[in-house]
């Protein structure tokens, strides 16, 4: 499996919110680094972090607009959608639907994801999650 496809399967196991592949897409002492300023290190760290997100937005889904590859790194243009059903952070629920964008940078060895670091546009984030 070439890059662009691990991150394709990577985008594809969060729509599908089936975490065990992240046995096969990611290196077990992989670090991952949210845009919610939450860093997971290893795969359960990672799953603990999907889980964690996923109780806010059961029905987060992330939609590809741009993935570029090159060597052994990645990046991808993002954009997130779900609705606000539990606690994010300091934010109850608030029962919206959102979307915000983001960008992402993936690393590579041996065939699986080494890191990732997300960048998302928190200011829509929060302006869309925050009680009026």
């Amino acid at each position: 499996m070439d890059n662009k496809q691990l991150v394709s399967e990577y985008y594809a196991m969060w729509n599908s919110h089936d975490f065990t592949k992240a046995d096969l897409l990611l290196n077990e002492d992989v670090r991952f680094r949210g845009s919610l300023d939450i860093v997971a290190n290893g795969i359960e760290g990672f799953k603990d972090y999907a889980k964690m997100l996923l109780e806010a937005f059961p029905n987060l889904y992330h939609a590809v607009e741009i993935l570029i590859s090159e060597g052994n790194v990645a990046t991808a243009y993002v954009t997130y959608s779900g609705t606000h059903w539990g606690k994010l952070l300091n934010f109850e629920a608030t029962q919206k639907r959102i979307s915000y964008a983001g960008a992402a940078f993936f690393h590579f060895k041996n065939g699986k994801i080494t890191s990732i670091n997300v960048l998302g546009d928190l200011n829509s984030l929060y302006k869309q999650i925050s009680n009026p």
